[in-house]
């Protein structure tokens, strides 16, 4: 399952702008931003805003004040379903005024709740924001990371009102001699790639905003880079919640939602958004060995209890693995696969799983605790019913941060208790604070 952007709950605002008014600054922790003064551009036509991500936003409401002094009456533009942190706003309808607008951002939750104040309002002329942008902004974390994943999803900030865009991946070369890997055709915020990256090498990628017919209205980005580093000692293969991603709309691509983030050991990410465990066997030769990982954690099989395959197939398919691990001088880990939260899935339009589907998890999961090395994650994961807790996911399927920061811490110290030897030499970056 792959995150999706589109949001089926009823219409935003009240509920954001009603907020707004308690006597409740926001603390700088929540949502910063600069206020330093800077030299307005002589003809302001557009200004690109920027927020960090906050913690469980599923979307943001922006804004826009004419002053400073934040009342219904001063309010010039309000900017519902922002799916990324940061928006492009049109201004050259205002003329001259725009120079001395304000701007305020408000974290929303899936049913377009508040789930934190407005932000201060800020100068929209001030330090952290871009003025008349000629391109979309990239967003992605991947330098941060302790590797870049294998199946990189590229995302963005797009152009004001552009609904399609284009990407392109490059590896470098020597100088005027890189070389195009591939073209990707995307919508408005993020594109999944398909193709993945065991070559070792220096890349970067850009994004462009294009009309439905492919003919651009922005320029190209600019290049973000990520390196494919080889061997790495430790890797794990899974689906979607080993790729990455969260509370409906952020991808993988940023950090604070992927479990490797908060290992404190670190891990090659060779998730794959929707795999099944006979898709995960398919491409093992294909996408682990090039890392020739020590250890390799290994998690999946929601998509195929969910969708209806026999616990039994998974098992299967979970011995074959191992049995290629073995056979190649890794060491297999294994992990419990997740609950799922059905009461949810019409969120995104998931699939309603079998009515069996937990006979199917427990006996994955019994035969994932009886391997030599095993580590249960599913456990604090799940209600007294047997389902994935509400307060850990927003789609049903993938856990969110406590969920995925839970996941990752566990699996980490598991692997420093059990492979000292090799995870006493990695050095770890630092994970973003929630």
């Amino acid at each position: 399952m792959k995150y999706r952007r589109k949001i089926t709950g009823r219409l935003l605002g009240a509920a954001c702008l009603a907020f707004s008014f308690i006597s409740m600054p926001m603390a700088s922790a929540s949502v910063p931003g600069e206020t330093a003064a800077v030299q307005a551009p002589a003809y302001l036509s557009s200004a690109r805003l920027h927020w960090p991500v906050v913690t469980g936003a599923v979307q943001y409401q922006v804004v826009i004040l004419k002053s400073a002094e934040d009342t219904p009456a001063n309010i010039v533009k309000t900017i519902d379903q922002v799916f990324t942190n940061g928006v492009e706003v049109r201004l050259s309808a205002y003329g001259e005024a725009a120079k001395s607008y304000y701007w305020k951002v408000c974290p929303l939750d899936y049913q377009g709740k508040a789930i934190g104040p407005f932000s201060t309002p800020k100068p929209i002329v001030s330090a952290g924001n871009d003025f008349n942008p000629t391109a979309p902004e990239p967003t992605t974390e991947f330098n941060q990371m302790d590797y870049a994943p294998v199946y990189p999803v590229y995302s963005w900030i797009p152009t004001a009102d552009a609904k399609h865009h284009e990407v392109q991946v490059w590896r470098k070369g020597t100088v005027g001699s890189d070389t195009l890997v591939r073209t990707l055709h995307a919508d408005e915020y993020d594109v999944y790639e398909d193709g993945g990256y065991t070559s070792p090498g220096s890349y970067y990628w850009r994004v462009r905003a294009v009309t439905s017919y492919g003919t651009p209205i922005s320029d190209w980005s600019p290049r973000s880079s990520f390196e494919v580093t080889t061997p790495t000692p430790v890797a794990a293969l899974g689906d979607s919640i080993t790729h990455g991603g969260g509370v409906i709309s952020v991808p993988p691509g940023y950090m604070r939602y992927d479990w490797e983030t908060y290992s404190p050991v670190p891990v090659k990410n060779i998730g794959f958004s929707g795999n099944t465990t006979d898709a995960m066997l398919e491409r093992f030769e294909r996408d682990v060995l090039p890392f020739q990982p020590n250890v390799l954690v290994i998690m999946g099989g929601v998509n195929d209890y969910r969708g209806g395959t026999l616990g039994w197939t998974t098992v299967q398919n979970l011995e074959a693995i191992r049995d290629k691990c073995l056979a190649y001088g890794i060491i297999p880990v294994f992990a419990t696969v997740t609950p799922i939260q059905p009461a949810l899935f019409s969120r995104t339009g998931i699939e309603t799983p079998p009515s069996d589907w937990k006979i199917h998890q427990t006996y994955i999961n019994d035969w994932i605790l009886r391997q030599k090395y095993a580590v249960d994650v599913s456990t604090m994961l799940t209600d007294a019913d047997g389902y994935l807790r509400r307060d850990y996911t927003t789609d049903g399927l993938h856990p969110d941060y406590f969920g995925k920061r839970y996941i990752g811490e566990t699996i980490g110290h598991y692997l420093m208790n059990h492979f000292s030897w090799i995870t006493s030499k990695l050095k770890k970056k630092t994970a973003p604070e929630p």
